[in-house]
């Protein structure tokens, strides 16, 4: 296989790269969701190294779970009790053996993400 998967988390509140955001991925096979991972951002907003690299890839359907509402608290933004945004969770497929950018762009009320390269 020669696909990856990587991501970039930016705190558009603060216009840093959010750094130490915690992030889980799963596997999803019908009504089967498989934890593969958990991985931090780096000071850059970046994981390590790739989330998903090449020798693990493989087509499917995945979910990456951001812990946006422990970053943002611990970033001192002010969080309302429940948080509007807590565990951001984006669900998406991988049908080829391709470089996969999944970046995410937060707020303490707002989220984006796109299919990045």
């Amino acid at each position: 296989m020669t696909g990856y998967l990587t991501t970039h988390v930016l705190d558009t509140a603060s216009g840093l790269p959010a750094a130490n955001l915690k992030i889980d991925l799963y596997r999803l096979d019908g009504d089967t969701r498989t934890h593969l991972k958990t991985v931090h951002t780096n000071e850059d907003g970046r994981t390590d190294a790739q989330i998903l690299p090449a020798e693990e890839f493989a087509l499917g359907t995945y979910e990456l779970l951001f812990h946006a509402g422990d970053y943002l608290a611990a970033q001192g933004h002010t969080i309302s009790e429940p948080r509007f945004l807590d565990i951001v969770p984006i669900r998406f497929g991988m049908a080829s053996e391709t470089h996969f950018h999944v970046p995410l762009l937060l707020s303490p009320y707002s989220f984006s993400t796109y299919r990045g390269s």
